[in-house]
């Protein structure tokens, strides 16, 4: 049997069409902060507003609902970092089937949550390995072996076409809207989203550049696509941008972005924070890392995008709450006014009162203060750190500490101590 491994403009509209009694229709509104921000018109499709908070169950119910009632009667499985299982799971509560999830161990438990919600009883959920790709493989194990219908998170026509129907809708509200749109931006994991947004576009509106966005630690597509030119896996990645940390792209998405998208952007996983606490202060949009990426790529394009029309597709709004404070952290550390030092301390009175007036500037604080004081020696060892209140200050600080004692240590820039100290 010959598989299918093209999608085309007609899969997506059919699919758009099967799915509308299903997914929200989620709206495409015209963000003013960022439009003043960039200059330009920014738009947000607001796929953090469906039912499961992402634009997986768009895929997942398209996928499920083309199997034969005799397919469907074995029961499904999927692998899945949170959103993709969401909408798994949604699905086969609505349509009565047996479903078996697997999530890798170090999935947000707000979303392990979520999917057992959704599910209710026509789910179990399996937590197993630390990364996407060491679930998967445990997934299609268990599929083989109980015979059941394995749902491709990213990797499969069904899959991809209905993710692409995400950009029937936006050009449909677009076009009703008397809206031509420049740039599309969208997070790339697996590669489906931007494989179907991108098809659908390139057919039906092909003077729109599509832009994939990736985290700075997980690009596996652009590494693929634009450095190797063929599918290579990740030897490592960093796993913070859960919903789009992949180590491997598919075979079918990575045929389909080669031809569908006209550049790919790496993003640092700070710069990610920083965005996601930029739309909860200033537009009360409650985004996931990988639903913030493609906000998050707009630095990197101000001086394109200036006076045109932007569209951005928030793809995820599963954010646990539990995970902000190191999202603050981070986002404080890439913005450069957060910073830690080791450095001999002098054990003697007013030692720290003198460091605080000639080291410290006026509105610098110390945020952490770890020292033990040993009778036996002049000297103790001290981690410190300082949150400073202008970033340009950094290198006054530097200065300051290497007088005070040149021996320090910056922990910034040393990730593993930063992990283990920090």
């Amino acid at each position: 049997m010959t598989v299918q491994t093209a999608v085309s403009a007609k899969d997506i509209e059919e699919a758009f069409l099967s799915l509308q009694p299903i997914v929200k229709e989620t709206p495409l509104e015209k963000d003013h902060y960022l439009s003043l921000k960039y200059d330009c018109n920014v738009y947000l499709k607001r796929e953090d507003l469906q039912w499961v908070r992402s634009f997986k169950l768009r895929s997942a119910y398209n996928a499920i609902q083309v199997l034969s009632e005799s397919e469907k009667a074995k029961g499904i499985t999927c692998a899945s970092a949170g959103n993709h299982a969401q909408g798994v799971a949604f699905t086969a509560q609505r349509l009565g089937l047996k479903a078996v999830i697997f999530m890798p161990v170090t999935t947000p438990l707000q979303k392990i949550n979520q999917v057992k919600f959704f599910g209710g009883e026509n789910v179990e959920v399996i937590l197993v390995g630390d990364t996407f790709d060491d679930c998967l493989k445990e997934a299609l194990e268990y599929t083989e072996k109980h015979a059941m219908n394995f749902i491709d998170p990213f990797d499969n026509v069904n899959t991809i076409a209905g993710q692409g129907t995400i950009a029937a809708e936006i050009l449909k509200e677009a076009q009703e809207s008397n809206i031509d749109v420049d740039y599309l931006f969208a997070a790339i994991g697996g590669g489906g989203l931007i494989s179907g947004v991108g098809t659908y576009f390139k057919e039906k509106s092909p003077q729109t550049k599509i832009v994939g966005v990736e985290p700075k630690g997980a690009a596996s597509m652009y590494t693929s696509v634009v450095l190797e030119h063929h599918r290579v896996k990740l030897p490592e990645i960093d796993k913070f941008v859960d919903g789009a940390s992949v180590a491997q792209v598919g075979k079918i998405t990575f045929e389909i972005a080669k031809k569908v998208v006209d550049d790919y952007l790496q993003i640092d996983e700070g710069a990610v924070c920083s965005t996601i606490l930029d739309m909860y202060s200033k537009q009360a949009i409650v985004a996931e890392p990988a639903g913030a990426l493609s906000v998050s790529a707009l630095e990197q394009y101000r001086d394109q995008i200036k006076g045109k029309t932007v569209v951005c597709i928030i793809s995820g709004g599963n954010n646990d709450i539990n995970r902000m404070k190191e999202i603050e952290e981070r986002s404080l550390l890439y913005e450069e006014m957060k910073h830690y030092f080791i450095f001999n301390f002098p054990q003697r009175p007013g030692a720290l009162r003198e460091f605080v007036n000639e080291v410290l500037g006026p509105n610098d604080d110390i945020t952490k203060f770890e020292y033990l004081k040993k009778s036996s020696q002049n000297t103790g060892t001290v981690i410190i750190g300082i949150q400073l209140n202008n970033h340009d200050d950094l290198t006054r600080l530097k200065e300051k500490v290497h007088e005070f004692d040149p021996s320090n240590i910056y922990i910034n820039e040393n990730k593993m101590l930063y992990s283990l100290l920090i």
